[in-house]
This record gives structure tokens, C-alpha cells and sequence, in this order.
């Protein structure tokens, strides 16, 4: 079946929910949940997320095409509309519903940063 833009937004939002929810359960932290849409400065698709003490921003995928290279930029902008130490991508993996085994995709630098606790300069 092939995704028209109805079932692209329903499957965004379902993989949002999903991650959201797990990472809650997770973490046993029910401050994560799944952000509204905050228009031209979103903060990223799932807000609760801390790592030292600060806000760490993730951005949901679930695409057929792997674009990894806008996906760190738009999570990128959205951790600095949120003030946060650094952004994330979560994205489906093919063929598992399981959250936990979905991929999570970042740059050195933002890895740098959830390890020290401190942004890279």
C-alpha cells in the first residue's frame, strides 16, 4: 500500500505516541510525553526528555526514505528553539513495531554532549 499524506501524518503521529509512551515507561518518567506542534519554532516531537539536568530534544521518523542529513539539521533547530543540550532523530525500523529497537541517529558532537553534559563549542 503506498502512503498517501493522510496516512503519512497518521503514521508520524502514531510512531510520536508510540516512542513517547515507550520512553516514558522506560525511563519511569511521566513528564515524556509527545509535544504539540509549536509551529515555525517547534521544539521537536517529544518533550519531558532530560539528560543532566537539561532538555534533550527528539524528532520522531517514520519514513519510507531515510533523509539523516535534513533530520539532524530540523533536529538540530529544534533543540535550539528549546534551549537543550542537544537533538536527536529517532526513526522506525523496518519490519518492528518494537520501539526499542527502532534507530536513534545524531552527530558526534550532540553524543559529545549527552555524555559530558555540555554542548560543544
Amino acid at each position: 500500500m503506498t502512503r498517501n499524506r493522510a496516512s503519512a501524518k497518521a503514521a508520524g503521529s502514531k510512531a510520536e505516541k508510540d516512542v513517547a509512551d515507550y520512553l516514558a515507561q522506560a525511563l519511569n518518567d511521566d513528564r515524556i510525553e509527545r509535544r504539540v506542534r509549536n509551529g515555525a519554532k517547534d521544539r521537536g516531537d517529544i518533550g519531558g526528555l532530560r539528560v543532566h539536568g537539561q532538555r534533550l530534544v527528539a524528532e520522531v521518523k517514520n519514513c519510507a526514505r531515510t533523509d539523516l542529513a535534513s533530520w539532524i539539521a530540523e533536529a538540530q533547530i529544534e533543540a535550539g528553539n528549546d534551549d537543550a543540550l542537544a537533538g536527536i532523530v529517532i526513526s522506525k525500523r523496518k519490519g518492528t513495531t518494537d520501539v526499542g529497537r527502532w534507530y536513534v541517529h545524531m552527530t558526534v558532537e550532540e553524543l559529545i554532549a549527552l555524555i559530558t553534559g555540555q554542548k560543544a563549542e
